[in-house]
C-alpha cells in the first residue's frame, strides 16, 4: 500500500494548490448530485452524501454550490442529463495497470478523453476487465496529528501507536499507515467497504481527528518503475486522468520512489 499511499498524498497536496481550478468543483459537485439521488437528500441519513460535503467544504467549494448540487441530486431544479457511473481500465508505461472511475452523461466523449490521455502519455485504454481483478476497494479513514494551535503556543501531537492499534481493533480496522503530510503527520485506516461508516464514527467518539473518509481502489500487486522517462509518463498520465472532468478517481499499481516521484513532478 505504501506506494500508493505516497501518491494519494502528493495528489491531495496538488489538489490544495489546485482547489480553485473549475474540474475541482465539478467531481465533488457530481459526487454530491449523485449521492442525493441514490439515497435521502439528507446528509444526516445518508453516509455517501455526508463524506461528499464534507469533500466539498475541503476543497472551499461554496455553501451556495453544495445546497444547489443537493437540489439538483433530488429533482428540485427540473431534469437533467443522468450521470453514469462506469469503471475503465488500461495501462500505462511500463506496463503499470490503471483504474479509472468515472461520471460521465457521455460515455462517447469519456471515452475518447481517456484514450487520448493515455496514447499521449505513453500508455493505452484496455478492454474492461484487463486490470480490475488487480485491485481491491477499501474504506480509507484518515487520521491527522497535526500540530494544534493553543493560543500563542503550538501543541505538537505525538502518536501513539499502541492506542491507535487498539482503536482500530475497536473499530474493526483491518490495517493502518504512517504517513507525512503537508501538515504534520497522519495516518491512514483500511477497512472493508461496509465498515466505513462505523469505523470513522467510532474514531470520532474515541476523540481523533478525522480529515477524510473515503473509498479507494488498492493494488494487490505492484510494479517498481525505476525508470524516470517511465516515472515521468506515468505521472503525466496520472495528472491528465485527474484533470478530466468526467474522471472521479483514477489509481494505479506502481511503487515509485518518493524521490523519484518528487523530481518528476518539481
Amino acid at each position: 500500500m505504501a506506494g500508493h499511499s505516497k501518491w494519494a498524498n502528493i495528489k491531495r497536496q496538488k489538489a490544495r494548490v489546485d482547489a480553485k481550478r473549475a474540474n475541482v468543483f465539478t467531481k465533488v459537485s457530481r459526487e454530491i448530485i449523485v449521492a442525493a439521488r441514490n439515497g435521502v437528500p439528507d446528509p444526516t441519513g445518508n453516509f455517501q452524501l455526508r463524506t461528499a460535503i464534507e469533500k466539498a467544504k475541503a476543497a472551499g467549494i461554496p455553501n451556495e454550490n453544495i445546497d444547489r448540487a443537493i437540489a439538483k441530486g433530488a429533482g428540485k431544479l427540473g431534469a437533467d442529463a443522468a450521470l453514469e457511473s462506469i469503471q475503465y481500465e488500461g495501462y500505462g508505461a511500463g506496463g503499470v495497470a490503471v483504474l479509472i472511475e468515472a461520471l460521465t452523461d457521455n460515455r462517447n466523449r469519456t471515452a475518447a478523453d481517456l484514450r487520448e490521455a493515455f496514447s499521449k502519455n505513453g500508455g493505452n485504454l484496455g478492454e474492461m476487465g484487463c486490470v480490475g481483478w488487480m485491485f481491491e476497494q477499501k474504506g480509507i479513514v484518515e487520521l491527522s496529528f497535526a500540530p494544534q494551535k493553543r493560543g500563542r503556543k503550538i501543541e505538537e501531537i505525538s502518536i501513539d501507536e499502541e492506542s491507535l492499534l487498539e482503536a482500530c481493533l475497536e473499530g474493526g480496522a483491518d490495517s493502518y499507515e504512517l504517513i507525512d503530510t503537508e501538515d504534520g503527520q497522519a495516518a491512514e485506516i483500511f477497512t472493508v467497504v461496509e465498515n466505513l461508516e462505523a469505523l470513522s464514527q467510532s474514531f470520532k467518539d474515541q476523540g481523533y481527528t478525522v480529515t477524510q473518509v473515503e473509498l479507494r481502489w488498492i493494488p494487490q500487486n505492484t510494479i517498481e518503475v525505476t525508470n524516470p522517462d517511465h516515472v515521468r509518463s506515468l505521472l503525466k498520465l496520472m495528472d491528465a486522468l485527474d484533470s478530466l472532468d468526467d474522471v472521479q478517481n483514477a489509481t494505479a499499481n506502481f511503487d515509485i520512489a518518493e524521490e523519484l516521484m518528487l523530481a518528476a513532478i518539481a
